[in-house]
């Protein structure tokens, strides 16, 4: 059974140009989904935070905007992959996704295949619709009532099919909010600080989720230098999942004098993505990806913002945003030899 050193940010506030002592936390997502396909593969996993104390969610990651069903997301990526036929020229900001109500769009389909249409004339209305939104940055239900691309459909039932998408979004994330209540470790973490390095060698990995709550507690604590220079050493795997790979910037310089990641690939949470949340739009007191370039990484981030995207270079293993937390947490699991 490997043991997981499951690190999460403890850290409450966050200082932004426009916004002193902003809260933060970490990424409820990012956290309780690793957490749990860490615990189903038979995992050990010990909650740990730099002090030792509760940690919290992130509000930002609470919204019901960051909670919408798996299988409507999926929906959503099949209709804006219609958009163009190079990824690199798709570009699906976060306005995008949670102000257009282009996710959505597979409850609109629902409804025109019930009324009649098959599921390829569904999709195609739902994509010629989401497009023009897309392009042009207009409400999705807008667009299909103005260019006569609602099947028929009233505009009750479209309507409707927002609020039903917002209200499951809402049932989605309350019910993770309740899974991580009940877990013990969130509520009673292991203090990162009293660890010896004999007890930190002990884990086979480390884990990090993100929010932002990691830019602030992780990449200057010297107990989070010493467990990545502990497990570095032996070659066991560290990973870290969107804001979180700010930890990686703790650890010390090897004996050439260059940053223990000296030339590594790694990935994180993109400056551009930053520019599009309304917590980098405050004002960050500094962008990760661009730090961790200055210390000496090779930054390897996915074609277009949003898209799960996970590098793994040796030992190391860094996903890009809450996106890519399942193909992070797999990664790990593959990298221990239980998946």
């Amino acid at each position: 059974m490997p043991r997981i050193a499951f690190l999460v940010s403890s850290a409450r506030e966050i200082d932004l140009r426009e916004s002193s002592a902003h809260p933060t936390g970490f990424w409820l997502e990012e956290a309780l989904l690793s957490y749990e396909r860490f615990v189903a593969a038979g995992a050990d996993v010990v909650v740990l935070t730099p002090d030792g104390n509760t940690p919290v969610a992130d509000p930002y990651g609470l919204e019901p905007i960051f909670h919408y069903p798996a299988e409507d997301r999926d929906y959503y990526a099949s209709v804006y992959r219609t958009f163009h036929h190079d990824p690199d020229d798709i570009r699906i900001t976060l306005d995008h996704t949670t102000t257009l109500d282009l996710v959505a769009g597979r409850r609109i389909a629902q409804r025109l295949l019930a009324a009649g249409k098959t599921p390829v004339e569904a999709h195609d209305l739902v994509s010629r619709a989401a497009k023009i939104a897309w392009q042009q940055g207009r409400n999705l239900v807008d667009v299909m009532l103005t260019e006569r691309l609602d099947g028929g459909l009233p505009e009750a039932s479209l309507r409707e099919a927002v609020d039903e998408l917002n209200a499951a979004s809402v049932a989605v994330r309350d019910d993770r909010v309740a899974r991580l209540a009940a877990i013990e470790g969130f509520r009673s973490p292991v203090a990162l600080s009293t660890l010896s390095d004999e007890q930190l060698g002990e884990f086979d990995a480390m884990f990090a989720p993100g929010g932002h709550g990691p830019m602030v507690d992780l990449p200057e604590n010297p107990d989070v230098a010493r467990l990545v220079e502990v497990l570095h050493a032996q070659g066991k795997t560290i990973s870290a999942l969107c804001h979180a790979p700010a930890l990686l910037l703790a650890a010390p310089d090897r004996i050439d004098g260059q940053w223990l990641f000296e030339g590594f690939r790694l990935t994180s949470y993109t400056n551009e993505e930053e520019d599009q949340n309304a917590i980098g739009r405050l004002g960050m007191p500094w962008l990760l990806a661009s730090a961790l370039q200055n210390a000496g990484a090779i930054f390897d981030d996915a074609p277009y913002p949003w898209a799960s995207h996970v590098v793994v270079d040796r030992n190391l293993i860094t996903g890009q945003n809450p996106y890519s937390t399942e193909a992070t947490a797999d990664a790990v699991l593959k990298a221990l030899a239980v998946l």
